[in-house]
């Protein structure tokens, strides 16, 4: 391997993850390989889940399987902290990504002669409470007072581990994968939607936002019907807004606010369609089948693929860091309704419309708001675009962590 390309010695870097199968794992993929690319020396240290998922060694990095649940499971976790203590010689930094790996990465460095320093990237909130709760607050302060630096997705972790007497806090740059081509055209996704919706009705004849250039005014007539626009029938209704969120099916996500919310009514009658699994799949279905909701189930898709059809995307969660869908949301130039939670504010700045968390009386005032005002819609897609534009991507995110590495060997 060649050093680095700015002639600096190469840094050492043990990444530390724990179960993934979503934003975190892709980060921590992300990382590594930029930190290769650039020369540096990397391990990753986690499931063997989740190198299967998101390919470390492909990226460049060594991978060692060390278990490292979402719950606390005390015997195992005492291997994974001596496995982690051996994988930790050697190297300049390790860098834990999530509450449960940091803490155990803390408790593997203590009292080791010379220690590699420790960076810890907190990626979520603790929400649970009871015993659960007690023990992840428990997790918070071994992380706040062993780590060397904090890095943390949303200023209200920043207060949090302050708080706990963190020693160094920054923030943490957790972007989003560029967004790619669909991979399915808009009037495939339009019909997977329609034949989801059963007999509810059509979907929009295209995919942009209302108000905007390229969809006429509710008033204009319906686009003509055909296979290849999946538009209303000549001289039928015109076609239905969709409105889409993107988020596992887990309590954190604040879904049963969207389906109070979309109960309505809404004189545009819009569509609501959720992509994501999880948990609460086969309750959120029992729910809008008991109530007749406008809600499709979508199940994982590319982003790519539904953000061509929407008019909109709507975060309801009851926490978010730095969420994947609202940047791609606004890369895509889409409006955004979206909670008033963690760090989507400072990600959206003017560029969303924002709500209480827990409040669907807020939330449909908001959609029923967007969806009469094409010249708001119109707006908030501009804002979207502009922000979108100035999102920090990979190579910043690498940097940015690099720079803390090299702070920290400093020392």
């Amino acid at each position: 391997m060649t050093g680095p390309r700015d002639g600096r010695a190469a840094v050492r870097v043990l990444l530390v993850l724990g179960s993934s199968t979503g934003g975190v794992g892709r980060h921590v993929c992300m990382l590594a390989r930029g930190l290769v690319r650039r020369g540096h020396r990397v391990a990753v240290a986690g499931p063997r889940a989740t190198e299967e998922a998101f390919g470390f060694t492909e990226a460049g990095a060594r991978f060692a399987e060390v278990p490292i649940a979402d719950r606390p499971r005390p015997a195992s976790d005492a291997r994974s902290v001596a496995r982690l203590r051996a994988l930790a010689r050697g190297a300049d930094v390790v860098h834990a990504h999530g509450l449960r790996a940091g803490a155990l990465a803390a408790l593997a460095l203590t009292g080791m002669p010379g220690r590699p320093r420790l960076l810890v990237t907190l990626h979520n909130a603790v929400t649970a409470g009871g015993a659960i709760g007690a023990i992840y607050r428990l997790l918070e302060r071994i992380v706040a007072r062993r780590a060397d630096h904090v890095l943390v997705v949303s200023p209200d972790l920043g207060e949090r581990m302050r708080a706990r007497r963190a020693r160094r806090v920054g923030p943490a740059i957790v972007p989003a994968p560029p967004l790619g081509e669909p991979t399915r055209s808009a009037a495939e996704v339009r019909q997977r939607i329609t034949d989801l919706l059963g007999a509810r009705g059509a979907v929009p004849g295209d995919g942009a936002a209302p108000g905007s250039a390229a969809e006429p005014e509710r008033s204009a007539p319906p686009e003509p019907a055909g296979p290849e626009t999946g538009g209303a029938a000549a001289g039928g209704p015109a076609p239905r807004p969709v409105l889409l969120t993107v988020a596992r099916l887990a309590q954190q996500k604040g879904l049963e606010t969207l389906l109070d919310a979309a109960a309505g009514p809404y004189p545009e009658d819009p569509v609501f369609v959720i992509a994501g699994e999880g948990p609460l799949r086969d309750a959120l279905r029992a729910r809008i089948e008991a109530d007749g909701l406008p809600v499709v189930l979508y199940g994982w898709a590319d982003p790519a693929d539904l953000l061509q059809v929407a008019h909109a995307v709507i975060v309801p969660s009851r926490w978010e860091g730095q969420p994947l869908v609202v940047q791609e949301a606004l890369r895509a130039g889409k409006p955004i309704i979206a909670t008033r939670v963690g760090g989507i504010p400072d990600m959206v700045g003017e560029a969303a419309i924002l709500v209480p968390p827990g409040d669907p009386a807020a939330l449909r005032r908001e959609i029923g708001r967007l969806l009469g005002d094409p010249a708001l819609a119109a707006r908030l897609a501009a804002a979207a675009a502009a922000r979108g534009a100035a999102l920090p991507g990979e190579d910043e995110a690498v940097e940015s962590v690099l720079a803390c590495y090299r702070a920290q060997r400093g020392r």
